[in-house]
């Protein structure tokens, strides 16, 4: 099958065809063109939305990927960006396997076709050119003809008229053999010109035009099969990608079955721990007399006119006996802040205030070194208010749970530490350098480095100073942590073998959130007496009239001697202002009353009440 003589006629619907086949790839060329751009946009979009889902730095959303759910996330989000680069990747193959190529050839294809053309129109106008000068020729020779026919006739009638001369005859004679001459030339030219364009017309059909329209063919099925070679790399070139496309989702799913949920839980524990122990039991309170005395964590009471011992008394105080406050009241124990009040200065106990009651004297260790033993257990939060509005955090992290804080700690001498490695890298360097120069003068002067090893050399020293303090502060809290765990085991094996407590009894000690320890003595070393002698001593003073009115701005457990545990939001009447030393003393009711710190309550007095003071 040729088109030369299948379609030696359609020279114009074959120029019209071969135009469409470049226009078709024009098309395809403009198709893979617009994927690529495609490709690349999705590419961007994809490492912009990985872009976007990634962990800030040096923040917290930083450390909350420690978790492997997170991991996981974080895994995909790089594993996408390594996806969008598959499609780049299919981008640039396209481009320069298909779009540069098949453009570079549409371009030849055009100019192949244009020649091809342009022979087969100068055949088809040789052929043209040949059949208009037959054309000519034939007519000149049907004129000839007919003019030799008339001078022949002319001569014929001349030669029958008698009245003609013979010299007439004679000239008709002569010019009919002229027309006939002339006639036989025309025929001779005729038959001449009509052989010659016989032959061209016979090599026009079989030999011109088959050949240039098998050229025209040949050009087409090559632009099929360019075609179709690029749609197969079109294929190919994204199938190239898909095992590493495979791989990206692979590690997706590898990811994704490594999250551990018991390791997540482990990590939220270790997040948020705080160290302290969990509150012991309350203590039953007996309200079917008609009033009951208060007591601290270091006493108990006996019911008047019951031998039971349920007071336990430290001594007697100069004067009066101090009226001892009740504690541990459930709102209390649920209400309790997070980030335990500052305690009030060891110089500033009850005891110690000015004109106020003596607290009774304890055979154990004084209430300041109780109070010591609290500043040193807790931190010092000098405003309660500024750090829950947010302000600085403390060097050694005191502001934190225990546990919190020992993690703060060991992260903070790691960061220590590596700076520390990371200096003495350097200072070695510089030492290198000045051996260097030493055996080498002319690469520098020695002398030049001396500033930066003296240099490097002071930021080793503060930076291990900054070590010691940090891991002082480390060493410190993991010796109490360790202490608080040894006590909650003793208290926990102590209370296994001992009955639940009943009546007045004291509750079991416990560790309270803001940080403070109540001690439990057994019953054989406390000294027992009988309630009617606390009694008789009580009730000779008269209570102290009231000065106004308190809010309790926070939770404060008063788990020492001569102070009152009051829950947050909870008004009473103040029976004595703060008299500098950060206590104010107060009453709940008519018959428990004593001292909390001055920081956790809000305080409005009446001025007219007596008693009343106005300091400046």
């Amino acid at each position: 099958m040729s088109w030369g003589t299948e379609l030696w006629d359609q020279f114009d619907n074959l120029e019209k065809h071969t135009q469409w086949g470049i226009d078709i790839l024009e098309k395809y060329i403009k198709f893979v063109k617009e994927r690529t751009e495609i490709e690349l946009s999705y590419a961007k979009q994809l490492r912009n939305l990985s872009k976007k889902y990634q962990p800030k730095k040096n923040s917290k959303e930083e450390e909350e990927y420690k978790y492997t759910a997170c991991k996981a996330f974080l895994s995909t989000l790089n594993e996408m960006s390594d996806y969008a680069g598959q499609h780049e990747v299919i981008s640039e193959n396209m481009t320069s396997q298909i779009t540069v190529d098949l453009a570079r050839y549409v371009q030849e294809l055009k100019q192949e076709r244009k020649s091809n053309f342009h022979d087969g129109r100068k055949a088809q106008q040789h052929i043209e050119t040949c059949w208009k000068q037959l054309e000519s020729s034939k007519r000149r020779f049907e004129r000839d003809c007919k003019e030799a026919d008339r001078a022949q006739q002319y001569f014929e009638k001349m030669d029958a008229d008698i009245n003609v001369t013979k010299a007439d005859v004679e000239k008709a004679r002569q010019q009919a053999q002229i027309r006939h001459q002339m006639a036989e030339d025309s025929k001779a030219d005729y038959s001449s010109i009509l052989q010659k364009f016989n032959h061209e017309q016979h090599e026009y059909y079989h030999t011109h035009i088959p050949s240039i329209f098998r050229k025209i063919q040949e050009m087409e099925e090559r632009r099929i099969v360019r075609m179709g070679q690029s749609m197969k790399t079109y294929a190919e070139v994204d199938r190239q990608v898909i095992p590493i496309i495979g791989k990206c989702l692979d590690e997706i799913v590898k990811a994704a079955e490594a999250i551990d949920q018991k390791n997540d839980s482990q990590l939220v524990v270790e997040a948020y721990k705080s160290g302290f122990e969990p509150p012991g039991d309350i203590e039953f309170e007996d309200y079917t007399q008609p009033m009951k005395r208060t007591v601290s964590n270091n006493s108990l009471s006996n019911s008047r006119g019951e031998g039971k011992p349920e007071l336990k008394l430290a001594g007697k105080a100069k004067g009066k006996l101090w009226p001892f406050i009740k504690k541990n009241k459930l709102m209390s124990l649920l209400t309790s802040p997070h980030q335990p009040p500052p305690p009030p200065p060891a110089s500033a106990s009850p005891s110690a205030v000015p004109n106020g009651p003596q607290s009774p004297k304890q055979p154990k260790e004084p209430l300041s070194h109780r109070f010591n033993e609290f500043m040193i257990s807790k931190p010092k939060i000098h405003c309660f208010r500024s750090l829950k509005r947010g302000g600085s955090t403390p060097e050694d992290f005191s502001n934190l749970p225990p546990e919190q804080r020992r993690k703060k700690l060991q992260q903070k001498v790691d960061d220590l530490n590596k700076e520390i490695h990371k200096e003495m890298d350097q200072r070695d360097a510089i030492t290198k350098m000045k051996d260097v120069y030493l055996k080498n003068p002319q690469m520098g002067d020695p002398a030049s480095l001396d500033h930066k090893l003296a240099e490097a050399a002071q930021n080793i020293e503060k930076l291990r100073f900054e070590a010691q303090k940090f891991e002082a502060w480390l060493a410190e809290v993991e010796g109490r942590l360790q202490a608080r765990g040894e006590q909650a085991r003793r208290q926990s094996g102590m209370y296994d073998g001992q009955p639940p407590p009943t009546g007045h009894t004291c509750a079991q000690d416990r560790e309270s959130p803001d940080g403070s320890y109540t001690e439990e003595q057994s019953q054989e070393s406390q000294v027992k007496v009988l309630a009617t002698d606390f009694d008789d001593e009580f009730d000779d003073e008269e209570p102290l009239p009231a000065i106004g009115t308190c809010k309790a701005l926070y939770t404060f457990e008063g788990q020492n001697e001569g102070t009152i545990s009051v829950a947050e939001g909870e008004t009473l009447y103040v029976i004595e202002e703060d008299r500098g030393d950060g206590w104010t003393r107060i009453r709940r009711g008519e018959d428990e009353e004593g001292y909390v710190p001055t920081s956790y309550v809000e305080v409005c007095l009446d001025r007219n009440a007596k008693g009343a003071k106005t300091y400046i």
